[in-house]
């Protein structure tokens, strides 16, 4: 049985792809698992770090994009392949990952976010089932899909709710980040009502790019992890994503990195160690949740 998630956050520049990213690659490489990344978020910053821009425009051109599910419901077309649109060897690392597969998005998921609500016109089915009609006799081929949603919670965002056991909260531990964390919360809870089957619950807040000396951090994470002891959030993960330059180095799809902690850095307080350790709280979790 795979286990989806989502992660969602209303702000953008949170880490949300970094966080997405690096879960998939130590998923794939330090614990084996098979790993399905779906880029929904039309910045497409998961999709050109897991295959690069050169991959990312031939793959956009031809018509092996999520822009293309979505504009065939909306224009009553048949020009998506879900076979083909998969990318089935991805990241940077060793010359490509054979276990970490990606569906990629598409700048041009902009042109038609306004339509999407008409797709039930043409396609007669509901606007948030596309993705799960699409991807339902693949999800099995995964221990894990992971989905980098778009700051929203509209409709792009709703099909990858649709499909998810859990949703996951990366926020910058200050106001601004976790001011959304409630409405998100709500907003899930009644999209909840609409599913046809199971419930897409939190599995809890991670904290991105923090800083242990700046005391707004701290006095944040103070208040979420209280916010979790009182149930208002299911978690805080006790791992904290440092803020660090060596992150902008692994959102480049470069060439020639052999190991993760060649590319996520291996000195102290790392980004190699804090991702090391978001991957096994999450495993640990998810595993505590089905249990």
């Amino acid at each position: 049985m795979s286990t989806v998630i989502s992660i969602i956050n209303l702000k953008g520049g949170v880490g949300k792809t970094t966080i997405t990213v690096a879960l998939a690659e130590f998923l794939a490489v330090e614990h084996h698992k098979r790993v399905l990344v779906i880029d929904l978020d039309p910045q497409t910053n998961s999709t050109v770090a897991l295959i690069g821009e050169d991959e990312w425009k031939r793959r956009n051109e031809g018509g092996q994009t999520l822009y293309a599910l979505f504009k065939d419901h909306i224009d009553d077309t048949y020009t998506f392949e879900m076979d083909k649109s998969i990318v089935r060897r991805t990241s940077n690392l060793f010359g490509g990952l054979d276990n970490l597969h990606l569906l990629p998005s598409s700048l041009d998921f902009v042109k038609i976010q306004d339509r999407l609500i008409y797709i039930w016109q043409t396609a007669l089915i509901r606007p948030f089932d596309v993705l799960k009609n699409a991807v339902k006799n693949h999800l099995d081929d995964y221990d894990y899909v992971l989905i980098d949603c778009p700051p929203n919670l509209g409709i792009v965002t709703q099909n990858g709710l649709n499909i998810s056991d859990w949703y996951l909260i990366p926020a910058i531990p200050d106001h601004l980040s976790t001011y959304g964390i409630p409405q998100i919360i709500s907003s899930v809870k009644n999209f909840n009502r609409k599913k046809s089957s199971g419930e897409v619950q939190l599995l809890g807040v991670v904290a991105s790019m923090y800083r242990s000396n700046v005391s707004r951090h701290n006095t944040t994470l103070r208040s979420l992890k209280m916010q979790a002891e009182q149930g208002e959030l299911t978690r805080l993960f006790e791992t904290k994503v440092p803020l660090a330059s060596k992150a902008a180095d692994a959102a480049e799809y470069a060439e020639g990195v052999n190991t993760l902690k060649q590319k996520y850095g291996n000195s102290g307080n790392s980004l190699y160690e804090a991702f090391q350790s978001l991957a096994e709280e999450l495993i640990t979790y998810v595993q505590d949740e089905r249990s």
